[in-house]
């Protein structure tokens, strides 16, 4: 009897197993097709934007707002290496949209942390696991926008890395998870854009409600699932893997980003682990800064593919500016504990009134940025 209820439940886990995978390949579809979503609405208003700057406070903004748009750093950064590229923009206007870039990606994890609204306990921890990344960027840039503005030190450091670099050949690297869940999100993607007698703009906003849907179902069983696979002996493995060694964690978040290319995905997945207790906000935070690191690399790759000077210069500002931003912050508890505080900070804010992490999302990303780009572009 022992041994048949012994076998049961082992079949049973290795189902339930199978089910977070399956929930996980959703969650990337999901994600996918959010991209999607969000590129055929905004990819070529943030181009324009990205055009239009030569303020360095107004170009943070527009890196935020044109990154939020498009849901992907990696396609702002690649967007505005080809700016400099071509000679449209500058490497020193180029900069600030950089760091809006980072700041406007985390955007995705406030998002599917709004999966979990129904449950406020639950809520509470997923918007602290997401927001920490957010925190962490916008402290980032707080600390070196006024120096690289002072003194120049990331346009210096870059320019004098690109010399050394810039005769690096260009190679693509593919995802591959996005080699994985490209057929998925291509099939709804064409099968919708295959009925001609919808319009353009309704099919994309059809694409996003799909992956809102995807998102919500996917995260509501992964969390349940995973609660009942033992989550005291998960917990005390991830943490000790992660918990005791932030090197460990940092270098295991840059690895995974830029094998699957988008930070997005990393700090995303981190959201329903800390969601269901499993993970802490301390945990992920040292996994959250590799991944701004990983995220680099698409940036790199794509910049000694063109093979121009500048646009390498300003692939390195990227790398430069997380790279120091983590060496800044990270070693000193003092500072290390400002976006982590703020983090549970509006975590229980958004405990208490679930609408302020609503209004958390559309005032940082959308409206703020938008409001200032337009008041820019009056007073021209």
């Amino acid at each position: 009897m022992d041994r048949f209820r012994l076998s049961s439940s082992k079949s049973n886990s290795f189902l339930k197993i199978i089910a977070v995978f399956a929930l996980v390949y959703l969650f990337l579809v999901s994600i996918g097709l959010m991209g999607v979503a969000f590129k055929g609405f905004g990819k070529n208003f943030a181009q324009g934007l990205i055009q239009t700057t030569s303020n360095p406070f107004i170009g943070l903004f527009i890196g935020i707002l044109a990154t939020s748009l498009v849901q992907s750093s990696s396609t702002t950064t690649s967007i505005t290496v080809g700016m400099v590229s071509s000679g449209v923009l500058t490497v020193g206007n180029a900069i600030p949209i950089i760091m809006g870039a980072n700041i406007g990606t985390t955007v995705t994890n406030l998002i599917v942390s709004l999966a979990h609204i129904g449950r406020r306990e639950e809520f509470r921890r997923a918007i602290s696991g997401a927001a920490v990344h957010d925190f962490f960027n916008v402290f980032c840039v707080c600390i070196l926008l006024p120096l690289q503005i002072w003194t120049g030190f990331l346009h210096k450091a870059a320019l004098w890395m690109s010399d050394i670099f810039r005769e690096a050949g260009g190679f693509v690297f593919t995802s591959p998870l996005k080699a994985v869940t490209k057929p998925a999100v291509v099939l709804i993607e064409d099968t919708l854009k295959g009925m001609s007698f919808l319009p353009a703009k309704l099919i994309y906003f059809i694409i996003l409600a799909l992956a809102v849907i995807f998102l919500f179902f996917a995260l509501s069983f992964i969390v349940k699932i995973m609660r009942s696979l033992v989550i005291d002996k998960a917990e005390l493995i991830l943490n000790n893997i992660f918990g005791q060694s932030a090197l460990i964690a940092i270098f295991a978040g840059f690895l995974f980003t830029s094998v699957v290319q988008s930070s997005s995905i990393t700090t995303s997945l981190m959201v329903p682990l800390v969601a269901a207790g499993i993970l802490t906000v301390e945990t992920i935070f040292p996994i959250t800064l590799g991944a701004n690191l990983g995220t680099t690399t698409t940036t790199i790759l794509a910049s000694f593919a063109t093979g121009n000077p500048a646009a390498i210069t300003i692939a390195f500002v990227h790398f430069l500016f997380n790279l120091i931003g983590i060496l800044i912050v990270y070693p000193f508890k003092a500072l290390r504990n400002i976006p982590i505080f703020l983090a549970y900070r509006l975590g229980n804010l958004a405990y208490k009134k679930r609408r302020y992490a609503i209004f958390f999302v559309l005032i940082l990303f959308f409206i703020i940025p938008g409001i200032l780009i337009f008041l820019s572009k009056l007073m021209k």
